[in-house]
């Protein structure tokens, strides 16, 4: 599977919530169809939760959280990508704001 960014991603966030916390993703958010998903869904698992207006995904091989996405995109849709799957060194340049999903639905920064 593989995932290709259109753009460098300036800004990312990085969430408490139950699931964010124990995949420690650090996630960039695109216009959904924007990504270039390959291996999608043949390779990939999903896990649906709370609301059930998202589907998190992994790699069905290794395990590793990819990406999210919307069950039922609409207009103006997007989805998040785990930034820790791409080179360390995209990180560097990237705002990363702490999200309290566990808690206040508020970013701490």
């Amino acid at each position: 599977m593989r995932l290709t960014l259109p753009f460098a991603p300036e800004k990312a966030t990085k969430c408490n919530c139950s699931i964010c916390r124990r995949i420690g993703g650090v996630w960039a958010y695109y216009e959904f169809g924007t990504v270039n998903v390959e291996g999608h869904p043949e390779h990939t698992a999903e896990y649906i939760w709370g609301d059930k207006t998202l589907r998190n995904l992994r790699c069905a091989h290794c395990g590793c959280s990819t990406h999210w996405e919307p069950l039922e995109p609409e207009a103006g849709a997007r989805h998040g990508v785990n930034l820790n799957n791409f080179d360390p060194r995209l990180l560097e340049g990237v705002q990363v704001r702490r999200f309290d999903g566990a808690d206040s639905w508020t970013y701490l920064d």
